[in-house]
């Protein structure tokens, strides 16, 4: 069984202001198997639609913060607090430009709050969180839009280290104590095998599995993440308009239509494309389907249009499955 690398849960799919579908952008990412998360942006109400699903604040590993707009990271302040009124007491990363850190600091001192855990700051290109399940590094690429913007390109590696079962039984050691101590990189006393001793290196094979994933903030060229997507399974990108939309808006607004979201990843030859961050004149059924039509016919890889609580696993040879779908999913 090929292995998954990585679970998604989209907390909130829209643009600019909540809906009542969807609530303005956050996206949970793990790295399973494990409890421990990422959660990328945290608009204004993510810890509600926290309160819908399985994952626990008290697992939350790191927030990364694509930029300093309000539906991307409104909801930190509460989020955090409630994590520590939920007796969290272990540390967590947050990766922000240097704006978002500092609003939060005055939010707190202007509102007499104070948690009971340290908030590490990470303002830096690259950063490396270690798990139980897999080893993730985690990118930062400089996208367009209206204030400083990232791109958060997340890479995982899982290492497993199997035992040469059939091997250890032919040579007459039965299962037990000792193919633990061998697993774990013992040396094992044993009468028949050469100078009386099992090496662990020579009764384990150890297997590496790696993905990619590339999660876009705004964005208005979506070309800017050609570097970051080079050997990436999948891309989460917004898709705000269609193109003749944005065309009647025109590019003060400084996004990204399905087409030009969908040409670049045909260009750059990822296989999986998931589209989010839709403005509210595209959340209903129609609008959707204009989308994804528009997106269709400049994309030939698995093409999804995200909805709030949809959950997406991906694999270590790059399929992508819909785990769960949103009640909203139609299309």
């Amino acid at each position: 069984m090929t292995p998954s690398m990585f679970r998604l849960t989209f907390l909130g799919t829209s643009s600019g202001v909540p809906t009542r579908e969807r609530n303005v952008s956050a996206l949970a990412v793990q790295s399973v198997p494990g409890a421990e998360w990422l959660l990328v942006d945290c608009g204004e109400g993510t810890q509600h639609r926290l309160l819908h699903t399985r994952l626990a604040l008290r697992d939350l590993a790191a927030v990364c913060i694509t930029h300093a707009h309000g539906d991307h990271c409104y909801g930190l302040p509460g989020l955090l607090k409630s994590a520590g009124m939920a007796g969290r007491t272990a540390p967590l990363t947050l990766i922000a430009p240097l704006p978002v850190w500092q609003w939060l600091q005055a939010t707190y001192a202007l509102t007499a709050a104070a948690l009971p855990y340290e908030v590490r700051h990470v303002d830096a290109d690259a950063w490396v969180w270690r798990s139980a399940a897999a080893t993730l590094r985690i990118e930062r690429h400089a996208t367009l839009h209206r204030v400083p913007t990232h791109a958060f390109r997340i890479e995982a590696t899982q290492t497993q280290v199997r035992l040469k079962t059939e091997a250890l039984r032919a040579a007459g050691l039965p299962p037990g104590p000792a193919w633990r101590a061998l697993h774990d990189g013992q040396d094992v006393p044993f009468a028949s095998a050469p100078n009386g001793l099992l090496r662990s290196a020579d009764c384990t094979e150890t297997h590496t599995q790696r993905a990619c994933i590339v999660i876009g903030g705004d964005n208005a060229d979506p070309a800017l993440l050609r570097a970051a997507c080079a050997g990436a399974q999948l891309l989460v990108h917004e898709a705000t308009f269609t193109q003749t939309a944005l065309d009647e808006v025109g590019q003060q607004w400084m996004h990204s239509s399905a087409r030009m979201t969908a040409a670049f990843a045909e260009s750059a030859g990822v296989p999986n494309l998931i589209l989010t961050h839709l403005s509210a004149r595209h959340q209903q059924p129609e609008g959707v389907a204009a989308l994804r039509a528009e997106a269709a016919a400049h994309y030939h890889g698995a093409l999804w249009i995200a909805n709030d609580f949809d959950m997406f696993t991906l694999d270590a040879q790059g399929m992508l499955t819909l785990d769960f779908s949103s009640p909203a999913r139609g299309t």
